[in-house]
């Protein structure tokens, strides 16, 4: 009896064992697949949703930031400052436009994570932040909002596609190349649409007026005329004189411009105050200039974010 019973609690023993072994490595296993998994973070919502469409299926992309967010002044957790060190490659905006995040993505570079400043490489422009009619205030500062100009993107599109060939192991280079010829295609047909949409604004109405400098690509790209903001510079985080507005208002009386373009992200405060200072006849017309939405609240995606801005901005320069 004794016997059978010490046989029984040894096979009871090797099943357990054997089981154990089997858990550990399942579990072992699919801990590696999430590991070898390539990974790619991006800064901007923007960039995320253009890297996204290039990558296709490929490798994991992680957005840092969120919807309907100001990329010059959010910031990073514990969590995402150390997902940009363990990413394969990081896609970055910069020429100072993450204000808050730029040493992050040094710090990642530094311990050996591929980096790409898609809007260095974008042949960006420089800053014009000076009023019309007023004092020239060019900051000789290149312009971080390449994306205004979907050219510039297709630029920075296929600049991406070749960083995650070279970086990213374990894609498919086929299928990354066939999702960045189908996306280029994409932002020509955008550019097509946008260029007979303008064409329908009359010369005499083609002036901008912003909330901040963020349109001068578009602007050089369409012919239009940026005559002035009511932040007269490039970062949300600066803010407007007395002077800068008497100057903003005097360049509008004098262009005859009516309306004001606003980012959707941010408050309309200092816009309302420019309708006040006006006399009340400004319309203030809300755009999606530096942050995606969320998926259906308007400009979900770049395409989606660019087609809303103009058709807003082409309303808002020929209604009366």
């Amino acid at each position: 009896m004794s016997v059978r019973v010490g046989a029984a609690r040894i096979r009871a023993a090797l099943v357990a064992l054997i089981s154990f072994f089997v858990l550990a490595a399942t579990a072992t296993g699919c801990a590696g697949g999430d590991r070898d998994r390539p990974r790619i973070v991006v800064t901007t919502n923007i960039l995320g949703d253009i890297t996204r469409e290039i990558v296709g299926d490929e490798a994991d992309v992680k957005v840092l930031m969120r919807a309907n967010a100001d990329p010059h002044s959010f910031g990073l957790s514990a969590v995402q400052a150390a997902e940009l060190e363990n990413a394969d490659l990081v896609v970055h905006n910069g020429l100072g436009l993450e204000e808050n995040v730029l040493r992050h993505v040094e710090a990642a570079r530094e311990s050996g994570v591929a980096t790409f400043a898609a809007g260095e490489a974008a042949d960006p422009l420089t800053f014009h932040t000076g009023q019309e009619g007023g004092p020239e205030q060019e900051s000789g500062e290149p312009d971080p909002h390449f994306w205004t100009d979907p050219d510039r993107v297709r630029k920075a599109a296929g600049l991406i596609a070749d960083q995650i060939t070279e970086h990213v192991a374990g894609v498919d280079e086929k299928a990354v190349r066939s999702n960045a010829t189908r996306y280029d295609g994409q932002l020509a047909d955008l550019t097509a649409w946008m260029e007979k949409s303008f064409a329908a604004v009359p010369e005499n109405r083609r002036a901008l007026v912003t909330n901040h400098h963020v349109f001068g690509h578009l602007a050089d790209r369409f012919g239009l005329r940026v005559i002035g903001a009511v932040i007269p510079s490039g970062t949300t985080l600066a803010s407007p004189s007395s002077s800068d507005l008497r100057s903003l208002t005097q360049a509008m009386e004098e262009a005859g411009v009516r309306t004001v373009f606003a980012d959707s992200s941010q408050p309309t405060k200092l816009a309302e105050v420019l309708r006040q200072e006006m006399g009340g006849d400004v319309d203030v017309v809300s755009l999606y200039s530096e942050s995606l939405t969320e998926k259906g609240k308007g400009a979900g995606t770049y395409l989606e974010m660019m087609r809303a801005n103009t058709s807003a901005m082409v309303e808002g320069l020929t209604g009366d």
